[in-house]
């Protein structure tokens, strides 16, 4: 869902007041044009916004339950130290050491991805309204001269690629997902021990609710 009002600076008005909520043009959908500013105090704007903090705590909500629900499940498998979740405004962020999905330097998935993705598979079937985009990350290691990669981005890119195909072959709807290769970016330790590099090696599958449901 989007809410954002334009002003124009020359004029002195604001140009508008949004709010998508929804899939395919289907869900909940408000715009509201004002001429100026004052126009912010008039029981529309404040109805629009009543409605937005209202829609988006009930989003919220619903993905904190999505996001219990699939810790129950990591813990149930005993999936520790393969899978990890996090919740963040909103946003499920799953994370996968590369260790388990791919041999060092390859693009390649390995013999040990198999059961931690279809682990995976499960609750991307079972939780069909939200969108995955898998992440592929590298530590600060420079790619060897001769190496099939130009740089980490293009490694972690092939990877998330790689894993992306994984799930389409499985028969998760394409549209579901996206793939990004973040390279060396936004490590989650600093890259000054092999151990921290290890932790920064790995592959996320961010998880957003789109309403109205999906494929």
């Amino acid at each position: 869902f989007f809410f954002f009002y334009e002003r124009d600076e020359v004029l002195g008005t604001v140009g508008h007041l949004r709010m998508d909520f929804g899939s395919g043009g289907k869900g909940f959908h408000h715009t509201w044009w004002p001429h100026n500013e004052d126009r912010f105090n008039t029981p529309e704007f404040k109805e629009a916004l009543q409605e937005f903090v209202r829609i988006r705590e009930e989003m919220l909500q619903a993905q904190e339950r999505v996001y219990n629900a699939i810790r129950s499940f990591i813990t149930t498998k005993g999936l520790e130290g393969q899978i990890s979740a996090v919740f963040d405004q909103g946003i499920i962020t799953l994370t996968v050491p590369d260790s388990v999905l791919f041999e060092p330097g390859s693009v390649n998935l390995g013999a040990e991805a198999e059961p931690v993705l279809n682990d995976l598979l499960i609750l991307f079937r079972e939780y069909r309204e939200q969108t995955i985009n898998i992440k592929g990350y590298t530590d600060n290691s420079p790619i060897p001269p001769d190496a099939r990669f130009r740089d980490n981005w293009e490694l972690s890119a092939l990877r998330s690629v790689s894993v992306l195909r994984w799930f389409v072959d499985a028969g998760i709807p394409f549209v579901r997902l996206t793939a990004t290769g973040m390279g060396d970016l936004h490590p989650l330790y600093p890259n000054d021990t092999p151990e921290n590099q290890a932790r920064n090696r790995r592959v996320e599958f961010t998880l957003e609710r789109k309403v109205g449901g999906m494929p």
